[in-house]
């Protein structure tokens, strides 16, 4: 599987799949590439790039923890980037992701093409937040993949109608089958840095949305997200009255991008990519 090396010396993992329009995708906090492989098979006349974050999917764990933060992160995408030779792509950034997204923009927005944000935007929920925040680094509490199966849907609700086979394939994704239960597929270290920066002063993060001025933008909103609330959605679309926006049905915090709706404004947001 294709590594490249960061400045600080990490072997991180990306996939780079088909030919056409470069986009590069971003996905969560936790999570790595694959959160893209449902989306990837509805797609064509682009060249797919995913990239593993420092600490998960098949990356390398950083030595020091507190470096897993948005700024570094972004960095090392930018160095994907002079890696494969490319001079600027549309970037789709899932949550996490979606702040690398704007955080380029206001650092190198010459190498964007576009950003799609999938529900994340410049102001979030401190109290869902807090929630996500806390979950970090901790195994889960589901003994095997079929625990889970059965408890995972009721314990992270706002995703209706979602066939058990889907479900299946979220919990082999995001955790691994040990001897005592599931445990976690990153750098448990990533809890360090994470608290580090909710615990910390707030910063307005305005300023990054505004840097995307200019470029072709998309948003999609699961419509059940606390995360991303219809206030900050609200003023998103008030600041850029031309972004494409899908407020994605029976999907909370985040949309699986293989909607009608998500796939629906992915293309047409595609369509715009210089």
């Amino acid at each position: 599987m294709p590594h490249f090396k960061t400045s600080d010396g990490l072997n991180l993992h990306y996939w780079d799949d088909g030919s056409g329009t470069p986009v590069l995708c971003l996905p969560g906090l936790t999570r790595s590439g694959h959160d893209f492989d449902e989306m990837a098979p509805h797609l064509s006349g682009i060249r797919l790039i995913r990239l593993d974050s420092r600490g998960r999917g098949r990356s390398d764990w950083d030595p020091e923890p507190l470096n897993y933060t948005v700024p570094i992160e972004a960095r090392d995408a930018l160095q994907l980037l002079d890696h494969l030779g490319l001079d600027k792509v549309g970037v789709i950034g899932t949550s996490r992701g979606g702040m690398l997204a704007m955080l380029i923009a206001a650092m190198a927005k010459n190498r964007l093409s576009g950003v799609l944000l999938n529900d994340v935007g410049p102001v979030l929920d401190k109290a869902d937040l807090k929630v996500i925040v806390d979950s970090v680094g901790r195994n889960p509490p589901y003994k095997d993949y079929e625990d889970a199966e059965k408890r995972y849907p009721n314990d992270w609700p706002g995703f209706p109608g979602v066939p058990a086979e889907r479900w299946q394939v979220e919990v082999r994704r995001l955790w691994q089958e040990t001897p005592d239960g599931l445990a976690i597929r990153y750098d448990p270290g990533l809890k360090i840095a994470t608290e580090a920066v909710f615990n910390g002063p707030e910063a307005d993060l305005w300023p990054l949305f505004d840097a995307m001025a200019g470029l072709p933008l998309a948003l999609l909103r699961g419509a059940n997200s606390r995360l991303l609330t219809p206030e900050t959605v609200g003023e998103m679309r008030r600041r850029r009255p031309d972004m494409l926006f899908a407020n994605v049905p029976d999907r909370a915090h985040i949309p699986f991008l293989d909607e009608a709706e998500s796939l629906d404004i992915i293309r047409r947001w595609i369509g715009l990519l210089g």
